[in-house]
Order: C-alpha cells, then sequence, then structure tokens
C-alpha cells in the first residue's frame, strides 16, 4: 500500500494519527512457487517445468492443496512489509512467531519520535457481555470526546516526562519508560503466505470464515492492508483462501 497521508501535527509538536502504514517493500511470492513445491513430490526435477507454466492452468491443484489442508508448498515464498503502528498493535503481531521475522525500531538506540494513536470516529468504544461473548458498539459523542482529550492529555504529559529525562541525561533505554503503548513504532516483518494466512485467520474477521475471529480492530487493520497486498501477488491462492473458509493450510 502506499504512504499514508501525513498527519495533523498539534502545536505542541505531538502528532496524533487514527490509521497504521503497511507498505510491501519486498517479495518473491507466486502462485507458480505453490505448484513446483507441490509437484516435487511426484515429478521430481520434472517439477522445475512449473515455472514456465501459466498457473491458471492448475489452480485445481492449489485448490486441492488448500481444501486438504497441504500446507508445505505454500512456504516457498517471501514477503517483507514495513508497518507503522502502536506499540499495542505490535505486542499483539508478535505472537505469530512461526514463519515470520522482525525487526523493530529501538528506544535503546533512537529518540522516540511523537507521534501518538487516537482512535478515529469510527472506532467502536464500548464493550457489551463478558469474556468470550462481548460485542463492542458505538461511543457516544461524549464518549469519543473524553478518549481523545483523554489520551491527547496523557500522551504529552508522557512525552514530557520522557524529554525531561533525556535532558538529564538518563540513558534512552531507562526514558523510554515514560512512555506509553499508544506510541507508533515501525518494524519491518517478514513471512509466507502460509504463515500469512495463519494470521489473516487470527486478526481479521471475514464473513467467508469458517471459524469465527474476533480481533481487536487496530490489528485487524493491518491485516487488511496486508491482505490487499497478497491477494495481488498470488491471485489464485488467495482464491482458494477464501473458498475454503480462510483456515491456513
Amino acid at each position: 500500500m502506499g504512504r499514508t497521508p501525513t498527519p495533523v501535527t498539534t502545536p505542541e509538536s505531538l502528532t496524533f494519527r487514527s490509521d497504521v502504514t503497511v507498505e510491501l517493500v519486498k517479495s518473491s511470492a507466486s502462485d507458480a512457487d505453490v505448484l513446483f513445491a507441490a509437484r516435487v513430490s511426484t515429478a521430481g526435477e520434472q517439477s522445475l517445468d512449473e515455472l514456465k507454466k501459466d498457473p491458471e492452468r492448475s489452480k485445481g491443484l492449489i485448490n486441492f492443496l488448500m481444501r486438504d489442508r497441504h500446507g508445505s508448498p505454500f512456504e516457498h515464498n517471501s514477503m517483507t512489509f514495513f508497518i507503522s503502528a502502536p506499540i499495542f498493535v505490535f505486542r499483539e503481531f508478535m505472537r505469530h512467531r512461526v514463519g515470520w521475522s522482525y525487526n523493530e525500531e529501538s528506544g535503546r538506540y533512537r529518540e522516540l519520535q511523537p507521534v501518538f494513536y487516537v482512535p478515529g470516529s469510527d472506532r467502536k468504544l464500548v464493550q457489551h457481555g463478558r469474556p468470550g461473548k462481548y460485542v463492542f458498539v458505538e461511543g457516544t459523542p461524549a464518549q469519543q470526546e473524553a478518549v481523545s482529550s483523554t489520551l491527547r492529555e496523557s500522551y504529552e504529559q508522557a512525552y514530557e516526562a520522557y524529554q525531561k529525562l533525556l535532558a538529564e541525561g538518563v540513558a534512552r533505554e531507562v526514558a523510554r519508560a515514560a512512555l506509553p503503548v499508544g506510541l507508533y513504532s515501525s518494524m519491518y516483518a517478514t513471512c509466507n503466505a502460509r504463515s500469512l494466512m495463519h494470521f489473516l485467520g487470527l486478526r481479521t474477521q471475514h464473513e467467508l470464515a469458517k471459524v469465527p475471529s474476533f480481533p481487536q480492530r487496530e490489528i485487524e487493520m493491518v491485516g487488511e492492508k496486508m491482505e490487499a497486498e497478497w491477494a495481488k501477488l498470488m491471485p489464485l491462492t488467495y482464491a482458494a483462501f477464501n473458498a475454503n473458509g480462510r483456515v491456513a493450510p
């Protein structure tokens, strides 16, 4: 996806955002990658011929592999994303370990920038029910204003404290303890199609999903943008994923 519009910066030099950034910076991923990996089991070295053929002719094989959960052929590809999102999103994101590699900016080695998350007006704010059976509903205008003003005030105080500690000569790795999880961080995340499908099955809601998922909206926003990029790279694999209930093979 392209870079997001430049956010509004306050007179106090803090930046408040309600979006996330996801950019596909490098990839080696196509439907043909699934086919040569699958056909080596029966064709051996002749499976290399799949790299020269139109994968459309073998979309039935891709669907079979997805449906019957033969997962390893979906691992022979790679996608690297640049992601900018609030720290609390990354802490959820990094629960996904198999098939993923991460490098995140470090608060030990650089001064962290004053960019903070404030939910947009479309973010549902109120939880009804108990864990496992709750739903989120729209907040009132008063609640929206309370969230926005309270978070902004908190962020201003936190970043002021961070700057004060740095000015006193305190090491960055100690001073960062004053900052909240609503601070934006950035990272590179590299995955293959199989690991991405597992991520999407848990971190997005979709009408075609066999198994319902209830992700936090902010990590779902990241997932949706990653999904859009992957769908363009591997359209046959993506179609099979949706056709078979969005369950990772």
